[in-house]
């Protein structure tokens, strides 16, 4: 099959619309089951390139929680701690793979805006993440294959409308891509570059000290980058996004906006978050939509008379503001990454306000000197990638 035809485009009115191979060939996906549309398929060819390329990078199993073309989440596979469990929603004893925990972390680094995501794993589905997914609200999935099992898990979901869409790891994309705007089209070589510890050789600052887990996290952030529709920072910890600020005019903007949710990940952590006692049988999005009220300044209205008992069994102690700004000091061996220079140090003084240690950035503004005096000021570390990595 070389084409596939979709309901509508972007809109219910652009139509007609379709994917299809403008070199002739064979579609490098199969839908397994529902029908995706053509968001659908921009966020399972964006995502899987992600998945590919830092299961690739890292040798380890690599997912991501994409929502309008730009990671919500990503992370790689590495065990969940009993706290992450817990602010994540698994169940204590419930088995786990790699793969799986690279799901849960991806779309644990920001729940609200996972919301209807799009999953895409760098390796086979099987039953442990399937059930996960069961549990969350989900628009689709991409994969190079699933366990037969997991697969009927899936069919399950949304009545059987689930999408499931197998990708055929061994294709190779064209060199040159090609996109239509107002009538006139645009042609580009496709962004085949590779990235790896070799970019981070290149440390400018006077702390050179780069351990191997602050490479690992560079590496995510600068491959997480590499899909999100520009101007884009990300915040990054033990090989999970834990803030992703995208599509923002201004860098300082997306330095603060990736910020604010590595603080509200950081929070979510919070002895008194996880004694947040719920209704029995709340789902998972309310839950979520609890604690960022909890967390926000609209608590006082979450915990107003009578309001509170729909969610907790127990009205909640308010979080002040002294505790969670004490709270989130405690974050701290925070890597960001940025797809294109910091112009002003006012970015490092933001990072840092998040935990942020190490920085991996391009490079190649006038006021680098003062960018780098910033970092200096406070001891990071940070590298020059001399790679910008816009996307659009």
């Amino acid at each position: 099959m070389n084409e596939l035809e979709l309901k509508y485009g972007c809109n219910p009115n652009q139509k007609p619309s379709r994917i299809f191979m403008r070199e002739g060939g064979e579609l490098p996906i199969t839908v397994l089951n529902g029908r995706p549309g053509y968001i659908n398929f921009l966020d399972a060819l964006n995502s899987w390139q992600l998945v590919q390329e830092l299961r690739s990078a890292t040798g380890l199993p690599a997912a991501t929680s994409f929502k309008h073309v730009s990671p919500a989440g990503a992370a790689v596979g590495s065990p969940l701690s009993d706290v992450d469990r817990k602010i994540y929603f698994v169940e204590e004893h419930e088995p786990l793979s790699p793969i799986a925990c690279a799901y849960i972390r991806a779309r644990g680094a920001d729940r609200l805006c996972s919301y209807g995501d799009w999953a895409a794993l760098s390796d086979v589905c099987d039953t442990a993440t399937a059930r996960y997914l069961l549990g969350e609200v989900s628009d689709g999935i991409i994969a190079p294959g699933y366990t037969d099992e997991a697969l009927e898990i899936l069919k399950s979901k949304k009545k059987g409308n689930y999408n499931v869409v197998k990708m055929n790891p061994d294709y190779v994309p064209a060199p040159q891509e090609y996109k239509d705007v107002f009538g006139v089209t645009f042609q580009q070589g496709r962004n085949h570059f590779k990235i790896s510890e070799a970019l981070l050789e290149n440390i400018v600052t006077v702390n050179k000290d780069l351990p191997p887990q602050a490479k690992t996290d560079m590496i995510v952030a600068l491959i997480t980058l590499k899909y999100t529709q520009s101007n884009s920072v990300c915040y990054v910890k033990d090989g999970q996004a834990i803030g992703v600020g995208a599509g923002q005019q201004s860098r300082i903007h997306c330095t603060r906006l990736a910020g604010n949710k590595a603080d509200t990940w950081w929070l979510r952590h919070h002895p008194k978050v996880l004694a947040l006692q719920f209704v029995e049988g709340i789902r998972r999005p309310d839950r979520d939509n609890a604690i960022d009220i909890y967390l926000s300044d609209e608590c006082d209205d979450l915990l107003s008379e009578g309001v509170w008992q729909q969610t907790f069994t127990v009205k909640p102690e308010p979080l002040t503001a002294e505790e969670k700004k004490g709270w989130i000091s405690t974050l701290s061996g925070v890597t960001c990454g940025s797809d294109a220079f910091f112009p002003f140090g006012d970015n490092v003084e933001r990072a840092r306000k998040s935990g942020v240690q190490y920085i991996a950035e391009p490079g190649g503004s006038i006021r680098d000197d003062h960018v780098i005096a910033t970092a200096d000021q406070y001891g990071m570390t940070m590298c020059f990638t001399g790679m910008r990595l816009f996307h659009h």
